[in-house]
């Protein structure tokens, strides 16, 4: 090898490492992490460029913005193209603003994704990716029966619906003691075209398991419960393991002055049968053998009739005399 190569070699190796040190030293762009939107509203996929302590006044001369292989916006040549829907963060934004964030004037469900930001200044370059996520609440669930009436003797079910949430979430159920019945239903799952999620679970109720209240809660992709809606079962007749809890507030005023009345019917049937039992004992015969009528012991009725008799025996006497 030659001098002349030498120097050549030189040369591009300090071209290279200068470029290298311009790139991750002298500039930076710097994005936040777990950037979220919420659907339908305006959102920000925030990226800033951090100019190092020897940078003085950088100027930018490119930015780029893509979301995947799709491009959103382009700056180039002190001209902003942006595809409809999408800015820079500052409307009055110029070459001299290190704010290169990405407006998006309304949320959907295709905006989820990976951005990624290219910038290129008067004093080096850098680009950074970033996840943007996209989130939507569901509405409040609704609750209903079918039958519409519920008869307590028949199967049964109670369907929960909760509609446009993103992404795809879940209905769990859960009695007034908050024990979980959701391995007793079953969930359908509805995406619209728009990317939203509409939810409806069915809570079979077999005859004689019927609770007082039932709660439909919906949960989101991250676990999180967004909605609750209790409903409360109209009364129906108890039959099984609830009978107790299922009584309503009449039945609950009768039951006890049922219970009572039994008990008070109960002791007076014990008096009357005490009371007979004494009456005849009362009156039962003597059980002293009969030796004759001078050896008889009066008991009872019999000892009334004798002293009649011997009463009109002695009145007949003296009117003979």
């Amino acid at each position: 090898m030659n001098m002349a190569s030498i120097d050549i070699l030189f040369i591009f190796s300090v071209i290279c490492i200068t470029a290298g040190i311009s790139k991750n030293t002298f500039i930076s762009v710097e994005c936040t992490t777990g950037q979220v939107g919420q659907y339908g509203l305006k959102s920000l996929v925030e990226c800033v460029v951090r100019a190092g302590s020897d940078v003085q006044d950088p100027k930018i001369l490119v930015v780029t913005w893509k979301k995947g292989p799709k491009t959103l916006l382009v700056f180039n040549e002190d001209k902003v193209k942006p595809l409809p829907g999408y800015s820079f963060a500052e409307p009055s934004w110029n070459d001299t603003n290190l704010n290169v964030s990405l407006f998006i004037s309304n949320t959907a469900v295709e905006d989820e994704g990976v951005y990624t930001c290219m910038v290129m200044t008067d004093s080096g370059n850098d680009e950074k990716s970033i996840s943007f996520k996209v989130t939507a609440k569901y509405s409040m669930p609704t609750v209903h029966t079918v039958p519409e009436t519920l008869s307590g003797s028949t199967q049964s079910s109670l369907i929960c619906t909760s509609k446009g949430g993103y992404p795809k979430g879940q209905i769990r159920w859960f009695d007034e003691h908050d024990k979980d019945w959701t391995k007793s239903s079953k969930m359908d799952v509805n995406q619209r075209e728009s990317g939203l999620f509409d939810l409806s679970s069915e809570l079979t109720l077999l005859p004689g398991s019927i609770f007082p209240k039932y709660k439909c809660k919906v949960f989101n992709a991250s676990g999180s419960k967004e909605r609750e809606f209790t409903f409360e079962v109209p009364d129906v007749p108890a039959t099984g393991e609830n009978k107790g809890e299922a009584l309503g507030p009449a039945s609950k005023i009768v039951a006890p002055v049922v219970v009572i009345g039994s008990l008070i019917v109960g002791l007076l049937l014990v008096l009357l049968w005490v009371h007979r039992r004494r009456s005849q004992k009362a009156r039962r015969p003597s059980t002293a053998p009969l030796m004759g009528d001078h050896d008889r012991v009066p008991t009872g009725d019999s000892f009334i009739e004798d002293g009649v008799n011997q009463e009109m025996d002695e009145k007949s006497q003296d009117c003979q005399a």
